[in-house]
């Protein structure tokens, strides 16, 4: 569902050949809660339930799925529909407002209202070794076959040291942890052992949505940004990133990772 066949011209060894490649679909979706046009994005068109939860979670509408009274998708029309068991309008002025402050209060940045409300210090005491963290990231690749058919998805993977729990791939790396998020509501999946492996870079935005999320570990193969960096930082999130071969880099709260 994820994926279209295009057709496509490839130039190799000047020579032009045709062929049917996997494209990754873009997927419009808007979101009605109690009646009221919430937002629109555009997504991968699967396990798109987990992504909706995962939202209302992420920007503090429910705090658990028993705050849902029903959700359904309109996939040809790309919509979906959730009814809330609190039936007050959800919508109002400070949803788009920034906010200057922290959320633990050392640095001061600007940030959007439900940041504010739902970003969560992490006081996890998991621990992962050096070579746990290069397998988690060489095993959430190899699980993704669509990103490993396009080369156009994001994933995120949820983790034990161990290994994979559950990934998940979208056109938008945000999307990808929603989905995380989603599924580990609606499976009342505990949180305080994992670990977030993920293929993008760790920005702002991610770094604050693992924190609500409520994992105190990020893996990924890109970089992070300043903000992000200050962020971890603050609500005691281990940031590693540059995950590639057999190298990494650890920017924040580094007695989480142990060399065995």
């Amino acid at each position: 569902m994820n994926l279209r066949k295009a057709k496509v011209i490839k130039f190799y060894s000047e020579n032009f050949d045709e062929s049917n490649d996997d494209i990754a679909v873009e997927y419009p979706l808007t979101v009605w809660v109690n009646g009221e046009e919430l937002l629109t994005l555009v997504c991968s068109p699967g396990n798109l339930k987990e992504l909706v939860i995962g939202i209302l979670a992420s920007e503090g509408f429910i705090r658990s799925l028993d705050q849902i009274e029903s959700l359904s998708i309109d996939y040809s029309k790309g919509f979906a529909y959730v009814e809330l068991v609190k039936k007050s309008p959800i919508l109002n002025k400070d949803l788009t407002k920034r906010y200057l402050g922290s959320c633990c209060g050392k640095s001061r940045q600007l940030f959007l209202y439900n940041d504010v409300k739902t970003a969560k210090t992490i006081m996890t005491r998991t621990m992962i070794s050096v070579q746990q963290c290069l397998s988690l990231m060489e095993k959430m690749q190899t699980c993704s076959a669509e990103f490993l058919l396009t080369g156009g998805l994001h994933n995120a993977a949820l983790c034990t040291k161990e290994g994979v729990v559950i990934v998940r791939s979208d056109i938008g790396r945000h999307n990808a942890l929603d989905k995380i998020y989603g599924h580990c509501l609606k499976n009342r999946i505990s949180l305080k052992d994992k670990v977030i492996v993920f293929s993008g870079r760790i920005s702002s935005e991610v770094l604050l949505k693992v924190s609500k999320i409520g994992v105190g570990i990020i893996l990924s193969k890109s970089a992070p940004t300043s903000l992000a960096l200050e962020l971890a930082d603050e609500l005691g999130i281990t940031a590693v990133g540059f995950i590639r071969e057999n190298r990494l880099n650890i920017y924040t709260h580094p007695e989480r990772i142990v060399e065995i």
